[in-house]
């Protein structure tokens, strides 16, 4: 008789930093039971980092197990190839039943460059605005718009068949109180127009000097957490009788920004004090010029409201606020999975494997958000795996994103398939990598970081690097006596240097695609 397989559950928390839960023993009070359950119970990897800290190169990353100059997706608004091997494609062969619900952010979502981006776009990269046929699949008429926001809002869509690897899906496009998807049409169906209840300017609770952060009108049993769990609940019950093992993919679109927490999750903030984090006054010494230009325009966010900004003391605070609320909130709403999963009698046989697709700079080196930066506040991520035979452990290894496709693969005994660079976080610790590279590829640059930015971090035991493509600008940091990067040490210390530029290229050597498999020697 084969031997049982087990049920896996994969929950992603969006824009979520690696020390944002109490177990973590961060700089932040904030109160999280449900994945300090997790981490108390399982193995908790102390250093995971991304593969790239933007949301759907990252995304692509963990289905797939490969970086993103592999697969393809090196930046938002790039279609994941319909054809790519996932773990989810692989484990539907071999007989799971894959359900996704919450943010996929495997497609655009439909949102617009700002105009002094496109203007950059045309004057140094032109090609990326001009319809040149691509060589991978991105997929013809609509494919690449089914997470496409304004799509979803006009009409309910039903996801094709073996969408990325899923059977089904229950999506949610967007963040904060108000995304499009089926939550929209799941909103509608309780009778209710979140539309004349979200966003900012709705709410009688807001920030004056922070255009993200404000408090919701839509009540959190209408916010897009409590879809999840609902549709969670649903798809479970649906499995009652099931004898084949299940796979779901979770992934709440909090805590991402908009700050914009449910009046019910913001009350015990309100009046509370919070305390800005000590390393929010330490800036980096002799960084690049994009990022002392962003501490020159302290308090001014960028017109395009996702990019990295320096916050005033009192913005930091507004944006905390909401902030640990949201983070509160969900994480209520995964406790009330892990509840029901563990009610369902299917607890035991289940593996649970919780992370973040990236982090956010939170304050950090007196700054937020992400993008163009790459402090660990922004590259490192929580990766906790709990299940049959795991017992509590803190794994101090330097692990990435891409080791959770071979991961659920060997959990599942499914197949493996060609081109799979990820490591098995289970597996005999004897011969693990002892450094890993960061990616990150933006079409656009900012002030003082002209465009087509490309990115490459190495991040060892002793030291992370950085290089910024195309310029003469680096940041070294000497962990060994610098851990909170605050030394930028790449203009005088030239024997390390010259070590970590061979290091670098050493590694991006290791990181080629492997391409097709050869039928013969010639």
């Amino acid at each position: 008789m084969a031997e049982k397989r087990p049920n896996i559950v994969v929950i992603i928390a969006d824009q979520f930093r690696h020390d944002m839960f109490s177990y973590a023993n961060g700089p932040f009070k904030v109160n999280t039971p449900n994945i300090d359950k997790l981490a108390k119970k399982g193995v908790m990897f102390t250093n995971a980092y991304s593969a790239n800290p933007t949301c759907m190169p990252n995304r692509a990353s963990i289905a797939t197990g490969r970086w993103p100059s592999v697969h393809g997706t090196r930046t938002n608004g790039v279609t994941f190839d319909q054809n790519a091997e996932t773990f989810m494609r692989t484990l539907r062969r071999s007989g799971y039943k894959n359900y996704a619900i919450g943010k996929l952010h495997h497609q655009s979502m439909g949102w617009a460059w700002e105009d002094y981006q496109i203007d950059e776009m045309r004057l140094r990269n032109p090609e990326v605005l001009e319809k040149i046929r691509d060589s991978i699949n991105r997929g013809e008429g609509d494919w690449q718009s089914w997470e496409d926001a304004a799509r979803h809002r006009k009409e309910y869509l039903s996801m094709p068949k073996d969408y990325y690897g899923y059977d089904h899906v229950d999506l949610v496009v967007g963040h904060g109180d108000n995304p499009s998807g089926h939550f929209h049409h799941w909103a509608r169906s309780k009778g209710v127009s979140i539309d004349d209840l979200a966003g900012w300017k709705n709410s009688t609770e807001r920030s004056e000097t922070v255009e993200d952060v404000y408090i919701s009108e839509v009540p959190a049993e209408l916010h897009p957490n409590a879809f999840i769990v609902e549709k969670f609940r649903e798809r479970l019950a649906e499995l009652k009788n099931e004898t084949d093992p299940f796979l779901f993919f979770i992934s709440f679109p909090d805590p991402h920004h908009p700050f914009a927490p449910p009046k019910s999750w913001f009350n015990k903030w309100r009046e509370n004090e919070v305390e800005i984090p000590a390393n929010f006054f330490s800036h980096a010494s002799n960084s690049p010029a994009h990022i002392e230009a962003m501490y020159g325009a302290s308090g001014k966010q960028n017109i395009d409201s996702t990019m990295t900004w320096a916050p005033t003391q009192n913005q930091m605070a507004d944006v905390l606020k909401a902030q640990f609320a949201q983070i509160e909130f969900m994480d209520n709403a995964l406790g009330e999975i892990l509840s029901s999963l563990e009610a369902s009698g299917k607890g035991d046989d289940t593996y649970v494997i919780f992370s973040g697709d990236h982090g956010d700079l939170m304050g950090e080196h007196g700054l937020m958000l992400k993008h163009f930066v790459h402090f660990d506040a922004v590259t490192r991520v929580p990766l906790i795996i709990t299940g049959p035979g795991i017992e509590p452990q803190k794994d101090t290894r330097l692990v990435s994103s891409v080791d959770i496709a071979p991961t659920v693969i060997e959990l599942a005994s499914a197949e493996k398939y060609r081109g799979i660079q990820g490591k098995d976080l289970l597996s005999d610790h004897t011969s693990w990598r002892s450094a890993l590279v960061i990616e990150e590829d933006q079409p656009f640059g900012i002030e003082g970081l002209p465009g087509p930015v490309k990115i490459r971090t190495l991040v060892t035991e002793d030291y992370r690097f950085t290089v910024y493509g195309g310029t003469d600008q680096a940041e070294l940091y000497d962990r060994s006596k610098d851990r909170g990067d605050l030394a930028n040490i790449y203009a005088d210390a030239t024997t390390e240097r010259s070590e970590a530029y061979e290091r670098l290229t050493h590694e991006l050597i290791n990181l080629t695609e492997e391409g097709i498999a050869p039928i013969a020697g010639a």
